[in-house]
């Protein structure tokens, strides 16, 4: 008993050297008790010894069998390894043991989080309002990573909840900075952040990386970009895990481009790069070993003889259908979606990936043949098909009588035979830019998806990727005539009202001013979910128009795979 006192009280004071001793003898003493082995092992991870703990655990288990106790400690260890399928994998098992213990379900969140698991991330926190017990930290942790999945509504009232915590500390606040600033309420950012600054000055310490940061971050929005690389210096500088630095890495890069550093920001790109694909390898091991995405869709088209038998009986009007805006990314799509969501008889829903879902369900009415069987699914299977996917459209949004959805998805690009078929009559916007601004704008970018970070690692494959993507859209689009409108970029925000107003001609809209305000529209929403949030809420502006020629020497390895894009939008390549 004295030993268990004395190696729980060292754990409890963060002396785990001491901890791991006292557990170590009671293991030799009393070898049969898996509470011992329990406690060896929460002390060894206290100490970084991730698989000396392991040990330890296996030997609980042996003797113990799984409890919930051991799947939180195994969870937490492997969390720490950044093992994140392994911590989902045994966390998993600890909530339907314990489904009610909220430290459980926030753990096995984030491991769903990390691993890319996202629908069950949200799902595990589904009813977190109801925990009792919750610290200001596991709100912030709560919030950020609902707001990360576009769960805007469950996001804003953690916001509201620590806002009004008379006093937080320093993990929490910063926390709260970040949702703050993604959410587009700098000001209030900026007040938390000069609250923590007097009230955790303790803490800074500890958290220095985090509190230069969110500095850095700041710093730029307000375009002092000089003092944003200063603060995002002094955070890479603190903090040197090789899978984590890309968070900083990035905003620098852009930070020294915005300052006409561009030798300097390429080199941070490149190693930012390295920095993600290091997550990537730790968070998603098999999407890592596969590689960069090779759209294996696009191998597969539609059969003509096939399309000539399609039967669009049943099919809802224009009207009735939703008006698609595809694009490879980093188009201007967030620009023309808040464009189109100004407008009092247009709905959109952020980007969701409902189409897909659509385009699997099709994939087994088709026996597997998509898109090349498609003219045989009986009528009733296609009009369930599009029932469940405004379904899904209804969990996000709630469309009134005389709505139209808009479904901006740029990479439903790759799914036009699924729009065509599901929805004969739909309007598509087919957003277009200079080839050489979009790869500069995706390489520049810190994107979550871990199979698209990877095809943005380097401009070769990024490049491939492009080039496959308007290759299968173009075939497809010969095939199947749908009723697309091109939106060039340049033009967008170069002659803003005349092309709003060709965009509203095609989609039958009757004029509404509101259409020439995107920026207000955007600042008023809780949420954008894109890498454009920051963008969209200023106003229309030709800036980025162009930002490439400054890499010139870096694209011209790539130039000749985008030739004939070049050429077919009668963009200059040089």
């Amino acid at each position: 008993m004295a030993l268990s006192l004395r190696g729980a009280t060292a754990h409890a004071e963060a002396r785990y050297g001491e901890a791991e001793r006292a557990f170590r003898v009671l293991t030799q003493r009393q070898p049969s008790e898996a509470g011992h082995w329990l406690n060896l092992g929460t002390a060894l991870r206290g100490l970084a010894r991730y698989d000396d703990a392991l040990r330890a655990y296996a030997c609980a288990h042996a003797l113990g069998g799984v409890s919930a106790d051991f799947c939180f400690n195994v969870g937490l260890t492997h969390l720490d390894r950044l093992d994140y399928e392994s911590a989902r994998a045994v966390l998993a098992q600890g909530v339907a043991l314990a489904p009610h213990d909220a430290q459980m379900r926030l753990q096995y969140a984030s491991a769903c989080f990390e691993s890319g698991h996202t629908d069950e991330g949200v799902a595990a926190l589904a009813d977190w309002r109801e925990w009792e017990s919750l610290d200001a930290a596991s709100v912030a942790g709560i919030g950020l990573r609902l707001q990360g999945a576009g769960a805007a509504a469950e996001a804003g009232i953690a916001i509201d909840r620590l806002r009004a915590t008379p006093r937080l500390g320093a993990e929490a606040g910063l926390m709260l900075v970040h949702m703050l600033e993604r959410a587009n309420r700098l000001t209030e950012a900026e007040q938390v952040l000069a609250q923590l600054k007097r009230s955790a000055a303790a803490e800074l310490s500890a958290h220095a990386p985090a509190f230069a940061s969110a500095e850095g971050r700041l710093a730029q929005r307000r375009g002092r970009h000089g003092e944003a690389i200063a603060h995002f210096e002094r955070a890479l500088g603190t903090d040197t895990s090789p899978h984590r630095r890309h968070h900083e890495l990035f905003p620098l890069a852009r930070a020294l481009d915005a300052t006409g550093r561009h030798e300097a920001a390429w080199a941070r790109l490149a190693e930012a790069h390295r920095s993600q694909v290091a997550q990537v390898r730790l968070a998603a091991p098999a999407v890592a070993a596969r590689g960069a995405p090779s759209f294996a869709i696009t191998r597969h088209g539609s059969d003509p003889a096939d399309v000539a038998r399609w039967c669009d009986a049943g099919a809802p009007d224009t009207e009735a259908s939703p008006v698609f805006i595809v694009a490879f990314p980093r188009s201007g799509t967030t620009l023309l979606e808040q464009v189109l969501d100004a407008h009092p008889s247009l709905r959109s829903m952020d980007e969701q990936p409902f189409l897909q879902r659509a385009l699997e369900e099709l994939d087994d009415a088709a026996g597997g043949r998509y898109p090349a069987a498609l003219a045989d699914i009986p009528v009733a299977t296609l009009g369930a098909i599009r029932a469940r996917y405004f379904d899904r459209v209804r969990c996000k949004v709630a469309l009134t009588p005389g709505e139209r959805l808009v479904d901006k998805n740029p990479l439903n690009l790759l799914r036009l035979p699924a729009i065509r078929r599901l929805f004969p009559h739909a309007r598509i916007l087919l957003a277009v830019r200079h080839p050489c601004d979009v790869l500069l704008s995706c390489y520049m970018q810190c994107f979550t998806a871990p199979e698209f970070s990877l095809l943005c690692a380097d401009l070769p494959t990024l490049a491939a990727g492009y080039r496959r993507a308007f290759d299968f859209w173009y075939r497809e689009q010969a095939a199947l005539a749908p009723a697309v409108h091109e939106v060039r970029y340049e033009m967008l925000v170069g002659e803003f009202e005349p092309e709003v107003r060709r965009i509203a001609a095609f989609l039958d809209l009757p004029w509404h001013d509101a259409l020439l305000a995107p920026g207000a529209h955007a600042r008023a929403k809780a949420f954008i979910s894109t890498p454009s949030y920051s963008q969209v809420v200023e106003p229309v502006s030709t800036r980025a128009v162009g930002r490439w020629r400054a890499y010139a020497t870096q694209f011209s390895q790539v130039l000749p795979a985008l030739a004939p894009y070049f050429e077919r939008w009668g963009y200059e390549p040089g």
